[in-house]
């Protein structure tokens, strides 16, 4: 599978995620797809709380959704939300796919019209802190 037909399969992923978001508090909904070293997909959706520090975003349901399925690397990863402006992960959410993703990992905003932006990891995070800087 090209490049291009993983970016359209990820996209229709995370916005079929992105359809399944529990956002009652913020009507903000997100939808977020993960492709595998293996080749693999891996979706997830933003899941709001009451007690709102207690929610969880899309991405890091997508990389649970991964890990679980025995994936170890993110290779690509698509955003779906609709704002004014393309959508990208959180800092927090940028840490955690660090922990996955390497610096060269494209990072696709779309919205429900299709893409919006690329990216790649390391420019969302540029010279973060990874599993590489601690001792073996």
């Amino acid at each position: 599978m090209s490049m291009l037909d993983h970016q359209s399969a990820l996209i229709a992923a995370a916005r079929a995620a992105r359809a399944m978001a529990h956002a009652p508090y913020s009507r903000f909904a997100v939808g977020a797809a993960v492709l595998d070293e293996q080749g693999r997909i891996h979706a997830g959706c933003n899941v709001e709380n009451a007690a709102y520090p207690q929610g969880w975003c899309a991405e890091a349901s997508a990389l649970s959704a991964m890990v679980m399925a025995g994936g170890r690397r993110a290779v690509a990863v698509a955003v779906c939300a609709v704002a004014p402006q393309p959508v990208t992960p959180c800092g927090g959410c940028r840490q955690k796919l660090r922990e996955f993703a390497a610096d060269d990992c494209p990072v696709w905003a779309a919205d429900e019209s299709g893409l919006r932006a690329a990216y790649t990891l390391g420019a969302l995070l540029p010279h973060s802190f990874g599993p590489d800087h601690l001792p073996e």
